[in-house]
């Protein structure tokens, strides 16, 4: 089976300073990949680089079997790859169905598609009109994801969604992306800081350290969580 996503020994960075040192990880269809690291470590690079926003210095990306080094964001994006960014990515002023809208290459999908996100998110479709900088944090990022899904895509890039996030939120937000996996069969990475949700979630899992992987596996499997938490707590 061909991977979602599948990097290997990625070499990229800022300026002067190299950032990611030698990065292999692949994604399969239908999988959640949980990236696990503290602040600073590299993770967002990781995404950044993949999505073509920072310059590759060594190493190939490659999406569903083609070779992406290199590309553009814009082409990267019509890989059918949708990208949740931990910035602040909505546009303040425009409404929600604008928000929503934007990046839609077909647009004749939108109220199935919105109708089935609503499900998930009660509140995007009563409020369509309403100016995304007005609502609260934790449904600015429900937003995120919901404008995501809204692609189709076949793969999900999703960079510290929980990060503020109430517990009730993000108990929500484990059984949309669960459930999006199983219903579309949708690959994701999904780069983490919170333990718990990461593991309630995916299915494999990675520790990136200053830049370099330093542990993977199964999240299932036996001593995961124990040698998760040490590589953060030090």
């Amino acid at each position: 089976m061909t991977a979602a996503l599948e990097v290997s020994g990625l070499n990229s960075g800022y300026g002067e300073a190299l950032v990611l040192r030698d990065v292999a990880l692949t994604v399969e269809p239908g999988e959640i990949f949980a990236l696990l690291g503290k602040n600073g470590m590299g993770k967002s690079t990781l995404l950044k680089t993949v999505m073509g926003f920072i310059a590759i210095r060594g190493g190939s990306v490659r999406l569903f079997g083609d070779d992406r080094t290199g590309q553009p964001p814009h082409r990267i994006a019509r890989s059918a790859v949708a990208y949740t960014p931990q910035e602040q990515a909505l546009f303040q002023d425009l409404s929600v169905r604008d928000n929503l809208q934007l990046g839609l290459r077909d647009r004749s999908h939108f109220d199935e598609d919105l109708a089935r996100i609503g499900q998930a998110f009660p509140f995007l479709p009563t409020r369509l009109a309403q100016r995304a900088g007005t609502l609260s944090g934790g449904e600015q990022k429900m937003l995120l994801v919901a404008r995501a899904l809204m692609a189709r895509p076949k793969l999900m890039l999703i960079d510290e969604i929980t990060e503020g996030m109430q517990p009730s939120v993000i108990e929500r937000l484990a059984g949309v992306l669960r459930g999006e996996r199983d219903r579309a069969g949708t690959a994701m990475l999904l780069i983490e800081q919170n333990v718990q949700f990461a593991l309630a979630v995916g299915d494999r899992y990675a520790v990136l350290k200053r830049g370099e992987i330093v542990d993977r596996g199964a999240v299932g499997e036996a001593g995961a969580v124990e040698r998760i938490t040490e590589h953060l707590s030090v």
